[in-house]
């Protein structure tokens, strides 16, 4: 559940029934839905009213929204809001994230949930297969080079098992 993954989606005309993920906020800590995202003016709103304005892009294609540390410092919701030494809130929002949000929303309709419900008896199934009968589980190489490596020859291996059953079948 990427941004540029659903984006690819979206421009391929494809919905996707994409799984839900929970906020991934420490805990005591206001989660990023609590921002409200101002789409006409680009900026994110605190539930106490402040401004957080773009900042800057990074090389991932995040873009970084900062508050005005003068204003954060006398805020009564500062604790649950930044760790941050100078009293600056950080929100980044990838620049194609309304993908992102637009996946979300489709996962609430009814042909999407129908499509999704078959998940488990699919891709699901895959990746518990690999994990179980072909030592996905854990692994005793080093390198991102190598585990590739077995990766691909373990799917490439599950692939072939897939045809041979499919072609020894007893034609109907």
């Amino acid at each position: 559940k990427t941004p540029a993954i659903t984006k690819f989606l979206f421009e391929q005309d494809i919905q996707p029934a994409l799984p839900y993920t929970r906020p991934k906020t420490k805990d005591g800590f206001l989660r990023k839905h609590e921002y409200v995202y101002d789409e006409y003016y680009d900026c994110y709103l605190c539930p106490e009213g402040q401004i957080l304005n773009y900042s800057t892009t990074t090389k991932d294609g995040k873009r970084q929204y900062k508050s005005n540390p003068t204003q954060c410092a006398t805020c009564p919701l500062l604790t649950q809001c930044t760790n941050s030494k100078d009293h600056r809130k950080v929100i980044e929002r990838h620049i194609w994230a309304h993908y992102v949000e637009e996946a979300d929303h489709l996962r609430h309709q009814n042909h999407i949930k129908q499509i999704y419900a078959k998940r488990k008896e699919t891709i699901e199934r895959v990746f518990a297969d690999a994990k179980e009968k072909h030592g996905m589980r854990w692994t005793t190489l080093r390198g991102i080079k190598k585990l590739s490596m077995q990766a691909m020859l373990t799917f490439a291996a599950m692939n072939l098992k897939k045809l041979a059953n499919w072609t020894w079948q007893a034609p109907e």
